[in-house]
């Protein structure tokens, strides 16, 4: 019979976050800047493992994520949008838990903070902040899949299945109205770096 010395336990980690966004802007295919946060990242896991093969997991987190990019039909202005979001990922682990194994799963995350800059050739001529602003969605649905290496680094990808604005978002210049993100899609995807993000896994069996 094997038992376990701990199969119940919390983990908490930072974050590197590079990100990138899938853009349609207005038609017409753009691509993004890389974007590195590497602040205000942070998680922390409930971990719940049922042999040392398999694993699930749930938890609390809050990331900064966003996206950079030249807009297409505005020369020389670059934009920079972000998101502070409060998340609730729901996962599994397999593979050896004590050493390396994958990750992956399902998260929700809820936007608290939404940030805005404007550049034009390089100035900064403009800069938003709202708290739950709704120019962008409310709810966002995430998939992810990572490793966790024997040395304690895991390297994640993470794709955003939710647009990251809200396509009826209306605004109002000059008395005339307008959805500004209507004909848009942009979905975000980023590569991270975390260190130490399950440990905690250490299995004792006795026969």
């Amino acid at each position: 019979v094997s038992s376990f010395a701990q199969d119940t336990y919390t983990t908490s980690s930072g974050e590197l976050i590079f990100s990138y966004a899938n853009i349609n802007y207005n038609g017409s295919e753009t691509s993004s800047v890389l974007r590195f946060s590497p602040v205000f990242n942070v998680q922390t896991l409930v971990n719940k493992d049922m042999s040392d093969k398999f694993g699930v997991f749930t938890g609390l987190a809050v990331r900064n994520v966003g996206f950079i990019y030249d807009v297409p039909d505005q020369p020389g202005v670059r934009m920079k949008h972000r998101t502070y979001n409060l998340g609730v990922p729901i996962g599994f682990k397999i593979g050896n838990l004590d050493k390396a194994f994958l990750f992956g799963g399902y998260e929700f995350e809820i936007p608290i903070v939404y940030k805005e800059k404007t550049f034009v050739n390089e100035d900064k001529q403009d800069k938003t902040t709202i708290w739950f602003s709704d120019r962008v969605n409310t709810w966002n649905n995430t998939v992810f899949l990572g490793v966790q290496l024997p040395a304690g680094l895991s390297v994640k990808f993470k794709y955003y299945l939710t647009n990251f604005f809200n396509k009826d978002y209306e605004s109002t210049t000059s008395g005339v109205t307008t959805k500004p993100y209507a004909n848009s899609d942009y979905n975000v995807f980023y590569f991270s770096l975390t260190a130490n993000l399950f440990k905690g896994t250490d299995f004792e069996y006795s026969k």
